[in-house]
């Protein structure tokens, strides 16, 4: 049996302009490669609204205060740049990494109960951004929730370039 195409609405590589920081912490380390691992899968949907060119290389990165999403497609040609302002995406953000901080802490010393409810807290504000995601690209840029989830957690590391965690 032949294999089946490879979908078109879909992105198929990441790259993250995150302004030359070096290294992060081992745990935003792992959730970023985590995060490109599985967007470049053939299970996310991507499309820019009105674009049927994909599969899509996407360079994410915040330039004068703005989330980037510079959309090419596989052989380099312009597809779509969106810009979004970061100030919204500010307070989700630093509730989820308070959040994160006290997950990762209470792995070390807390009960099994604890740290189930602080991970359903974590999960619950990573939907939450999610969506606020998916809700400032519409009519921009389609995309599935799984794929909202894991360019938010990008867009997390993009917002703390420059600082060490």
């Amino acid at each position: 049996m032949a294999d089946a195409p490879l979908r078109r609405d879909r992105i198929a590589h990441v790259a993250i302009d995150d302004g030359g920081v070096v290294r992060y912490n081992p745990d935003i380390e792992r959730e970023r490669t985590v995060a490109i691992y599985d967007l470049v899968q053939d299970d996310n949907t991507f499309r820019p609204v009105g674009d049927d060119g994909g599969p899509y290389h996407l360079r994410l990165a915040v330039e004068e205060n703005r989330l980037l999403f510079d959309v090419r497609g596989a052989d380099g040609s312009d597809r779509a740049q969106v810009r979004l302002p970061m100030s919204p995406f500010r307070k989700i953000v630093k509730d989820y990494f308070t959040v994160c901080d006290s997950y990762y802490e209470a792995i070390r010393t807390a009960s099994r109960a604890q740290i189930e409810a602080i991970d359903m807290g974590r999960r619950g504000l990573h939907n939450e951004g999610s969506e606020q995601l998916q809700e400032r690209l519409d009519g921009k840029i389609e995309l599935d929730f799984e794929t909202a989830r894991r360019l938010f957690t990008l867009i997390c590391v993009l917002h703390i370039r420059g600082t060490e965690r």
